[in-house]
This record gives C-alpha cells, sequence and structure tokens, in this order.
C-alpha cells in the first residue's frame, strides 16, 4: 500500500501488564507518521488508518493471487460501454463509528467518498499524499483543484463534473481515458469515505481524530508511543471470507466462514523500536506474533529456514511467505554529485548484493533480477540487471566520473531510514563496500518520519528505498519515477525522461497483454540504462505466531486483517 518509502513493520507486543485474554497487541518498529487516510502513505501508520476507516473494495483475505471482494460497495460497479463512466452502488445501513464529529447513526453517503477524493485533490489538505491516483484521471478534477486551491468554503461549494451522487447510495466517477486500476484506487485507505460534517468540525485536520466505519474504534493514539483500538459494536461492512485458496483450505482457516466480524475485544498498537524487545516477549508469550528479521534468524532458524526444535516445543508456528516488497539504492539525480551517471554506474558495481543479502537478510531474501517484482503480470523470471559486483569495473566507472581511486570526490551521504542497530549496521555495510573504491561516505541515522520528510523535501542524496506494491500491477512501480510524482510526490529520485513520460502515458491504461509488457520492458530498460535506483532484492518474510492465534495469513498489502484474528486459550 502505499507509498511506502517502506519501514519494515514488526509484528509484536509490549511489557504492559494488562488482561490480555481479549487483546491483540501488535508493535510497530517505528513511529506512527499520520492517522489521516489522505496523508498515510506508509507500512506502519497503514495499520491504524485501516482499522478504522474502510474502502469501497478489499483485497480477499485468504486468497493469493490477489483479488478484490466488495467492502462497502454493493457489488461490482457498473462501467460504460467507453469505459469512462463506473457507476457504485453503496451498502445501507453502513453506520459511522460514535464521535462528537457526527450525529449518532449517521451512515455512509455517496457523497462522503467525493469528499474524500476532494480532500486528496484540496491543496488545503496539505498532507495529502494520494492525489497521484486521480491526477489528470477524472473529469474536471484538476479544474476543481487549481480553482479552489486552500479554500475550505469553495471546497464544499464547487463541484466537480467527474464526481456526483445521484442518491445517497449511488456514486458515479467519470474519467477522462481509461484506468485499469480504478478498482485498486477504490481499495485504497486513500478512497474512505469522510462525512461533510467532520470536515468542517475538524477544519479538515484529521491528525488527531478518526470518523469511519471500519471493524475497530481508536480510543487512544500518540504517534510516539501507538494507539488502542475497541471492537465496534455496530459493524456490519464484512464478514469472515467462505472462500481460500490452497494454502488457506489446507491450514483449516475457513471455519469461521461467513461468521459475524471482528472476533477480538481490543487491539494495541505499541511503537518499540528495537526487535530485541519484540523478541524477548514473544518468547515470554506476551505478545500475538512477530515477524523475523535478521536479528533473530540465528536464534529462531535452521540454515536450511526451518525452525530450531526448541522454539517448536514452545508451540511456536512458522509461516514462510513471499511479498510484494522489494529494495533499492536510490539516488536524488538533482544532488552535482550522484547525478554524474559514472558515479552511479561505480556504485552498482561496488556493492555486493550477495553479501548484503547474506548479512541482513540471511539468505532469505531473493536477488532482484528486474525492476519489476514477482507476483505482477509481465515480470519476467529470466531478465538479468546490467551490474553486477566488479571492484575492477566500479573503480574503472569512478574514474570516466572524473574521480581516480575517489581522488576530488566530495564525501557522500547515505540517509537510513531507522535509529535502530540495524539500520545503522546496514549505512555501515554501503560505506564499507564504497570505502574499497576510495569513495567516502558518511552515514546519517534519521527517525522514520524526519527520513520522509528529507526525502520530499528533496534532501536527501543516496539512501536505501523500498516499495510495497499498492496493487498488483507495473503501474504502481512505474509510476515511482513518473514526472507528475516529482517531490513532493513519491519521485523522490527527481527522475525524468521524455520516452519514460510518453510510454507511461500509453501502459497506464492498458490491460495486461502483449503491448502492455512490450512497453514495460522498454520502461526497464531506460531505468537500468540512467540507474536512478540500483535493484537490490525481493522480501520474504519469516512470520512466527503462537498457537491461541488463530486466522493468521501473512499479506504484505492486506492491512486491514485484525477483524479476522481470533485469541483462543490465550
Amino acid at each position: 500500500m502505499k507509498f511506502f518509502l517502506l519501514i519494515l513493520l514488526v509484528l509484536a507486543g509490549c511489557t504492559k501488564n494488562s488482561n490480555r485474554t481479549d487483546t491483540l497487541e501488535i508493535s510497530l518498529s517505528g513511529e506512527i507518521s499520520t492517522i489521516d487516510p489522505a496523508a498515510c502513505y506508509d507500512g506502519i501508520c497503514a495499520y491504524p488508518v485501516t482499522q478504522v476507516y474502510e474502502s469501497l473494495y478489499e483485497f480477499e483475505y485468504l486468497k493469493r493471487p490477489y483479488s478484490l471482494r466488495p467492502l462497502l460497495a454493493e457489488g461490482q460497479p457498473k462501467v460504460s460501454a467507453d469505459g469512462l463512466t463506473y457507476t457504485f452502488k453503496i451498502k445501507k445501513g453502513i453506520k459511522y463509528h460514535p464521535s462528537e464529529l457526527v450525529k449518532a447513526g449517521r451512515e455512509v453517503k455517496a457523497q462522503d467518498f467525493i469528499n474524500q477524493i476532494k480532500r486528496l485533490a484540496f491543496q488545503g489538505t496539505t498532507t495529502s499524499r494520494g492525489f497521484w491516483l486521480f491526477d489528470g484521471r477524472i473529469l474536471g478534477l484538476n479544474e476543481w483543484r487549481d480553482k479552489v486551491k486552500t479554500d475550505l468554503n469553495l471546497f464544499f461549494s464547487e463541484a466537480v463534473p467527474g464526481l456526483t451522487a445521484p442518491d445517497d447510495h449511488t456514486l458515479v466517477i467519470q474519467i477522462k481515458r481509461p484506468y485499469p486500476q480504478l478498482l485498486f484506487a477504490m481499495s485504497m485507505h486513500f478512497t474512505t469515505p469522510i462525512p461533510e460534517e467532520a470536515i468542517i468540525a475538524t477544519k479538515n485536520d484529521f491528525s488527531s481524530k478518526s470518523i469511519g466505519t471500519g471493524a475497530y474504534m481508536m480510543t487512544t493514539y500518540n504517534s510516539t508511543q501507538g494507539a488502542d483500538f475497541v471492537k465496534f459494536k455496530d459493524y456490519n461492512s464484512s464478514v469472515y471470507p467462505s472462500e481460500g485458496d490452497r494454502w488457506a483450505q489446507e491450514n483449516e482457516l475457513l471455519k469461521d466462514a461467513g461468521a459475524k466480524l471482528p472476533f477480538v475485544e481490543k487491539v494495541r498498537l505499541v511503537v518499540i523500536k528495537e526487535t530485541q524487545t519484540d523478541w524477548l516477549n514473544f518468547l515470554k508469550k506476551k505478545i500475538d506474533l512477530i515477524i523475523l528479521t535478521k536479528d533473530h534468524y540465528d536464534v529462531a532458524l535452521t540454515k536450511d529456514g526451518k525452525l530450531k526444535p526448541e522454539i517448536i516445543k514452545d508451540d511456536i508456528q512458522l509461516q514462510s511467505i513471499p511479498t510484494l516488497i522489494y529494495w533499492w539504492i536510490a539516488f536524488n539525480l538533482k544532488d552535482p554529485v550522484v547525478s554524474n551517471i559514472n558515479v552511479r554506474k561505480s556504485i552498482a558495481h561496488a556493492v555486493n548484493i550477495d553479501k548484503y543479502i547474506e548479512i541482513f537478510t540471511y539468505n532469505v531474501a531473493q536477488k532482484a533480477n528486474s525492476i519489476y517484482p514477482p507476483g505482477i503480470p509481465g515480470y519476467n523470471p529470466s531478465a538479468t540487471l546490467p551490474y553486477k559486483y566488479d571492484i575492477a569495473l566500479a573503480k574503472e566507472y569512478l574514474k570516466k566520473a572524473g574521480f581516480p581511486d575517489g581522488k576530488g570526490l566530495p564525501k557522500l551521504q547515505f540517509d537510513v531510514r531507522g535509529s535502530d542497530t540495524r539500520r545503522r549496521q546496514m549505512g555501515e555495510f554501503i560505506q564499507q563496500e564504497l570505502r574499497q573504491i576510495g569513495i567516502e561516505v558518511e552515514v546519517v541515522i534519521n527517525t522514520f518520519p524526519r527520513f520522509l520528510e528529507k526525502a520530499r523535501k528533496g534532501e536527501l542524496q543516496f539512501w536505501q528505498g523500498g516499495w510495497i506494491l499498492d496493487y498488483p500491477d507495473a503501474e504502481n512501480v512505474l509510476q515511482l519515477l513518473t514526472e507528475q510524482n516529482l517531490p513532493p510526490g513519491q519521485n523522490y529520485f527527481n527522475y525524468v525522461n521524455k520516452d519514460y513520460e510518453k510510454y507511461f502515458t500509453e501502459v497506464r491504461e492498458l490491460q495486461d497483454g502483449k503491448r502492455k509488457f512490450e512497453l514495460m520492458k522498454k520502461m526497464e530498460d531506460i531505468v537500468n540504462t540512467e540507474l536512478p535506483w540500483i535493484m537490490q532484492f525481493y522480501s520474504r518474510n519469516y512470520v512466527l505466531t503462537h498457537k491461541h492465534l488463530k486466522n493468521y495469513m501473512y499479506s504484505d498489502i492486506i492491512y486491514n486483517n485484525f477483524k479476522y484474528l481470533k485469541l483462543e486459550g490465550k
């Protein structure tokens, strides 16, 4: 979901003394950047946001490959013959959480979805991260944005021609050209309904208040500490799925098919930055599950990736799962030093990715062979990258750049996205690798929010970047490098290429097929030639759960999964 300059989420618990039999406790590895669904775009804030807010569609929890099912929508949309008009029917009787922001029993209306899409475009929503979904796509939205600017009165009085609500339970979206990813967009937290009266009451500031329809209501929130939630008694948007893939069936995850959600009474999210604290709590059975990091591999796994016998004895279960997460080393192409293509080529050949994977992922990750990750249509498992670890060639490129053996080259700054030990070690690894060819590097430690702030302001020089796909489509990869996403958008690389833009304009409107895959290859060739990033690896996660946690199936793009979980015998 969601950009995601990715930070690793570690699901774990806290040391707080409490009655935990009815509470799911989960830890986040960094501070919560926001709880505004228009602003959240990383893998930490997505968890609190998606417990509270819901969209028209959601991903099927128990099916891989991923597919969508209606959530607040009443079935699939009606689409016009030209593919430019979508008519959505909204479920009746969906209530918002009790709140001072709305009257008791306030139900979702079609206009609420229009309000939120407007919030994405509204320049007064200063932290909006989701306008890229609809920029240049919805009829009249960009013109509305330019006219309304930051005027909240005009926000309400000025209509968007392409967004209409013929009645309270019908939403019509008119687009200017085909947009095959529209349903994916309508499954994201960016497009959750927001009542007009709530926008007025908060003056469009949802940084500390929430108003959603989700399975859980937020009761407390502190960005540096965490958040607490309680079950929403009137929740009726969805039930437990009645269909699943082979893995779900083999692991008996369909026993609760059709059951009312949610099961667990309370959820607690706690910010815990040190992985060792999480691990100790997990071993003491004070937490419910944990995604393993490299720090845990030695103590939990055998060399062939299986649980060690002493871990199995404690009624702990293992899931090993490929993900839609991938990583790269990125460059700011406006920087006067790393904008030199030969400097980038030098770095590309100087970093031993295999060694990095061994040290920091315990050989769990899969070395990248493409800018596209496995799991999306058009990914080519036979593709190769035009660089590999070669110190002699790295030195040759550095010489071509005008800095033989690093002479005359200013010290580079490598920013890391967290202050924990593991992040520091990652930065030091890059520092040591580049020192071999004469490049000196300063490792800059940041909190994750500070890292994002610097990225959006174009203040980074080079760094490790990552992406969790919002949806399994190449368009979601390629949009990262487009001109329309230049900072403060997700194109933190300040990358601009006219041919790339031309191809993207076409590829984003295509269904999967021969022409789309041809364009994907051309765009990949451009990226590999100009190197705004150096691909590293595709993530694979190991997740440990205690046996009292039921119905758990890992996903890196489904964040509202707490409603499906049960605690039995905790």
